[in-house]
């Protein structure tokens, strides 16, 4: 019988893994600790991650990734994505030969500037519709609290979109399907850095007009990113751009609205790391995605100055102070 694999227990992980069950799927979760994986197995939960969330019988788990992904009709990848490539080649020989892999991931590969969906299909010698992403504003713990939320299933493929819409569609989580991959992923992925900016912004005690200018001046530059790389800009006003910008923005549960907090009040990368011990997906992709934007010749402002403050030591305040000093446009 066919099962969901799902690779990576973090929160995103394990969360989606109860959606998928409570859809009517079996899953089996794969955990890197085992640790992680014999806590699910004996007491169904994620003490590490998610500790309130029990989980259903129907999701099992294991450090296997073989056991895993064989006989899967969907493999779903919620790792960090600066970790994709290096984990997927040992995985891909295990693929079933039509099985559809679904990307949690919202980043951007550093060296590369590929997104997650190319690095899969590279390193996994698949084609492009076998992949389905999916994005939106989906807080781990708010859905593994089932609070009512939707997101976006994209895929080139429409029939495959909607399976997988149909293996996500619970009471409190609406599934959309779109065909716009490309949008999709690069509003996942540049919202964490605009998140990054917001928690610095919020540290500092700015305010509403501030957050609000920072959330639809990055909504402008990541729609001009995706024009530039074929997306549909209409994207970026639906659920995978704006709805999930704003939510990582925020909200206090989001990791890159938190570390960015840590920054604005003068920690170092380093000390906002140890303080958080989650993965800031923004963090490394701003520098990816500058270099992406620098590539298409596309202007990222807000981008160029998380990267200086994450990985140049510059000070959030002379950041902002240098947008604000930008030369007067027409919007």
């Amino acid at each position: 019988m066919s099962h969901v694999a799902v690779l990576g227990a973090g929160s995103w992980g394990t969360a989606f893994a109860k959606v998928l069950a409570d859809a009517g799927r079996d899953v089996l979760l794969w955990a890197r600790r085992p640790a992680v994986a014999e806590a699910i197995s004996t007491t169904r939960t994620n003490p590490d991650y998610l500790p309130r969330l029990r989980l259903p019988a129907a999701v099992r788990a294991s450090t296997d990734a073989a056991e895993a992904i064989t006989g899967a009709d969907l493999v779903v990848l919620a790792v960090p994505a600066q970790t994709l490539r290096g984990n997927l080649a040992e995985w891909a020989r295990h693929l079933e030969p039509d099985s559809t892999l679904v990307s949690l991931m919202k980043g951007i590969e550093l060296g590369t500037t590929k997104r997650m969906s190319e690095v899969i299909v590279e390193t996994a010698g698949v084609a492009a519709d076998r992949v389905v992403v999916v994005s939106g504003p989906n807080l781990a713990a708010e859905i593994a609290d089932e609070q009512p939320a939707a997101t976006v299933v994209a895929c080139t493929d429409t029939d495959r979109a909607t399976l997988v819409q149909a293996s996500v569609s619970t009471p409190y989580l609406r599934p959309y399907t779109n065909d716009d991959v490309i949008g999709c992923e690069l509003g996942g992925a540049v919202k964490n850095v605009i998140a990054l900016a917001y928690g610095m912004t919020t540290a500092m005690g700015l305010g509403d007009n501030t957050r609000a200018t920072l959330i639809t001046r990055g909504l402008a530059e990541t729609a001009r990113l995706g024009v530039a790389l074929g997306a549909d800009p209409l994207t970026f006003a639906g659920l995978a751009g704006l709805g999930d910008l704003v939510a990582t923005c925020s909200s206090p549960l989001s990791r890159n609205r938190t570390f960015g907090e840590h920054l604005g009040r003068g920690e170092t990368l380093e000390q906002a790391q140890t303080a958080t011990r989650q993965t800031a997906e923004g963090v490394k992709s701003c520098l990816a995605i500058r270099d992406l934007s620098r590539a298409h010749g596309v202007e990222m402002p807000i981008t160029e100055q998380v990267e200086r403050v994450c990985h140049e030591g510059a000070d959030p305040r002379t950041a902002m102070a240098v947008l604000m000093s930008r030369k007067p446009r027409p919007e």
